[in-house]
């Protein structure tokens, strides 16, 4: 969903962030909502129990507050529910359990693996003391699935005293010894485009139009930017940009297009508008590519119609018969409108609709039902519809849009959960396949708002490796652009900050509850705050977008790379200047991954240059000691095969340059008369430049020809124009 500029007001007391020894999962650590003293679940757990509890401090475990598991009668349970995650990464599942006075409760416990529930073990509560149990994935029938989802604590078939639980969590595997990485430089995944580095921009953004944000952005080097904002999108009107205040002073609220064209075109970037849909019309919308690319000659190239319009938070007024409001149907009836007005100003722009990624998603009606002519089966979701009703009214779109936000569970879950850009663009692609036939060829698909999980991670360095990890996997799909929400958002405090969480941003927020203010985790959804200055306030997802242009950039090709472990993700690009880099993101919390490295088709030279990001330098923001800015080194031990060892936490960028060409004369047969034959021997899809002088004690070597051999080797002939001449081969980035 799009967001808006905020600041929560109500607040929590910090709590510390316990230290694990290993990546385990916490479930229950006994952190509360001190201001109404419930139990809180971490990492996204939820409690859809039917069994009377509470939380107590008496007994505690380890100074953190227990569940007091008060049944009312036989076979009631603690149920515990999280969206459905992977075990590979675990192997045990541990809590700890008090009998309290009486002791010798019989506890059963159990987990669910899709609709699936694995063996229940029972156990007995000590008295009076703590104990620990320890219960292996494999013994409940969970071990290495893809879709746990559910534990529960039982009680047994008769009612029991009370008894006290605290210290869930699944117990994460040690890392292997080495992890290995292999690149196939010869193996084409896809060409990079640019727009995939990007960010959303919003017109309530005072200081969108200034030198302090197109610094920002060229350090970046941002390829793209979207406007005026999300959901106020559909309530933003080109005509009367004055509307917010209605004063000559309107400016102080925000910024206008005029601001936004001035800020897109001296950062050159590639632009995404938001026409308004919800509450305006296709002739305001042509107005709007009249204002930008008529009258201001700024090219803006994508729009959009509409923003999230299948949402009911999104602003939409077509309620007049047989318009209904978030509806595929009349927002395909009424998009053809649109497309024709707005490619009438310019034809040479593109026109993108809103899209749901599943077939029955955002089914808000039924009265436009759809057949896949595939599958044979009835739908009526967003998608299907709108397409159906596209492809019957004439009007096919440019590109499909998505909006793509993680959910709140967790550090590990949200680093891992990249994994799903692939499976969203394979259903995408077949639904297009599906509803318009041989027509889906010309659509391309598009996410023009993403972001991670909500809490702390918006602002810790989870947020930026997010962004690291998101890159690298959105660059194994067809997807042509991902844009971050957003540049700026405001900051906000947040209610009783998950403790499982990495982070450590703070501020003081108004706590009305309490009529007090409070130190607090605070959440924003910019990847800068104010004008974005001070290191405090230029977030790790900054510094990690940063990091990517060392990476890739538009041009470039991405080549196969593989791993075998889940917490360390390795992707491969071939630089347009014949260079190759490799992008290696370590999600675990406290392991430094010894790491093997292969490449094959292409031979680097032995110098690579580094760089990198993480704890280190999240560390020297909050400290104020040290750099908060990427790090730059050189490793002297790149080959084919070599080692290298990733810290926690981290995102490393390592750029291989190639080993050094050769050349050599070519006698025979004998070159004709005149001629100078000879083979330059280098690596496939490299630029070399050839370089000829007449004396090898000058440094005026001239420039004859740049050459990229497909095959690595190229014959080339040149003409003798001197009695002495001298060759030699470069490459230059």
């Amino acid at each position: 969903m799009c967001r808006k500029l905020f600041a929560l007001t109500a607040g929590a007391l910090l709590v510390a962030a316990p230290v694990l020894a290993g990546d385990d999962l916490l479930i229950y650590s006994g952190y509360t909502n001190v201001l109404y003293g419930t139990m809180n679940y971490n990492n996204g757990w939820q409690d859809w129990g039917w069994v009377p509890h509470y939380v107590t401090n008496n007994p505690n475990y380890n100074s953190s507050n227990s569940i007091v598991f008060a049944a009312s009668g036989a076979w009631q349970a603690l149920h515990l529910n999280h969206d459905a995650m992977g075990t590979a990464l675990y192997t045990n599942l541990t809590l700890r359990l008090n009998g309290g006075a009486k002791g010798g409760q019989t506890v059963g416990i159990q987990a669910q693996a899709g609709s699936a529930w694995g063996t229940r073990i029972q156990v007995q509560a000590p008295t009076n003391q703590w104990q620990q149990f320890t219960l292996s994935l494999a013994s409940l029938g969970v071990s290495d699935v893809t879709n746990l989802q559910a534990i529960e604590i039982w009680n047994s078939d008769t009612v029991q005293s009370n008894f006290y639980i605290a210290d869930i969590r699944l117990v994460a595997a040690p890392p292997p010894a080495i992890v290995h990485v292999s690149v196939n430089a010869t193996q084409t995944v896809r060409t990079v485009d640019a727009r995939l580095f990007s960010v959303n921009t919003a017109a309530w953004d005072g200081s969108l139009d200034t030198p302090t944000t197109i610094a920002i952005l060229t350090n970046m080097d941002n390829q793209a930017l979207r406007w005026p904002g999300g959901s106020w999108g559909d309530g933003y009107h080109w005509t009367n940009e004055a509307w917010m205040d209605g004063a000559t002073s309107a400016r102080n609220w925000g910024s206008f297009t005029t601001n936004f064209i001035h800020v897109a075109t001296n950062t050159h970037a590639q632009v995404y508008m938001i026409a308004n849909y919800g509450s305006s019309t296709p002739a305001e919308a042509a107005f709007g590519v009249r204002m930008c690319n008529v009258t201001n000659h700024a090219a803006f190239k994508y729009w959009e119609i509409g923003n999230e319009v299948g949402g009911s938070w999104e602003t939409d007024n077509n309620t007049n018969a047989p318009w209904q409001p978030h509806d595929p149907w009349t927002y395909a009836m009424r998009f053809k409108d649109y497309y024709s007005q707005m490619k009438a100003v310019d034809p040479t722009i593109k026109i993108g609709a809103v899209a749901d990624i599943t077939e029955d998603g955002t089914a808000n009606y039924s009265n436009h039902p759809v057949t896949n002519p595939r599958t044979g089966v009835t739908h009526n979701g967003w998608t299907p519809v709108m397409l159906y009703t596209m492809k019957t009214n004439g009007v096919i779109p440019d590109f499909l849009i998505e909006h793509k936000y993680a959910p709140g569970d967790g550090d590990t879950y949200n680093l891992l959960w990249s994994q799903t850009w692939a499976s969203d663009a394979a259903g995408l692609r077949q639904m297009l396949v599906d509803y318009l036939g041989s027509a889906n060829t010309n659509v391309e698909l598009a996410c023009t708002e993403h972001g991670c999980g909500g809490d702390r991670q918006r602002v810790s360095l989870v947020g930026g490796l997010f962004w690291a990890d998101s890159i690298g996997q959105i660059l194994q799909t067809e997807f042509n652009s991902r844009l971050w929400w957003d540049l700026r958002n405001g900051q906000g405090g947040i209610l009783n900050s998950d403790n499982a969480l990495y982070g450590w941003r703070t501020g003081w927020f108004t706590n009305v509850a309490l009529l007090t203010n409070t130190v607090q985790f605070y959440y924003d959804e910019g990847i800068v705050a104010g004008a974005g200055t001070e290191p405090t306030n230029r977030y790790p997802v900054f510094y990690c977008g940063k990091l990517m242009k060392y990476f890739t950039r538009g041009g470039d090709t991405v080549v196969a790379a593989t791993n075998d472990y889940q917490l360390l993700s390795a992707y491969a690009v071939r630089r347009t200047d014949g260079s190759l880099t490799l992008l290696v993101v370590n999600k675990s919390s406290y392991a430094s991954l010894n790491t093997g490295i292969s490449l094959a088709g292409y031979v680097p030279s032995s110098n690579a240059t580094v760089h990198s990001y993480g704890i280190p330098q999240d560390d020297a923001a909050r400290t104020g000691t040290g750099s908060p800015d990427i790090a730059q080194a050189n490793f002297p031990g790149a080959g084919a095969s070599f080692s290298y060892t990733f810290p926690p936490y981290s995102a490393t960028v390592l750029q291989f340059a190639p080993t050094a060409p050769s050349l050599a004369a070519v006698t025979a047969p004998p070159p004709p008369a005149g001629q100078f034959v000879f083979q330059l021997q280098g690596q496939p899809g490299v630029p070399y430049v050839i370089q000829m002088s007449t004396n090898l004690i000058s440094t005026n070597w001239m420039a004859i020809s740049t050459n990229t051999p497909p095959a690595g080797t190229l014959t080339l002939t040149n003409a003798m124009s001197s009695r002495a001449q001298f060759y030699r081969a470069l490459w230059r980035p």
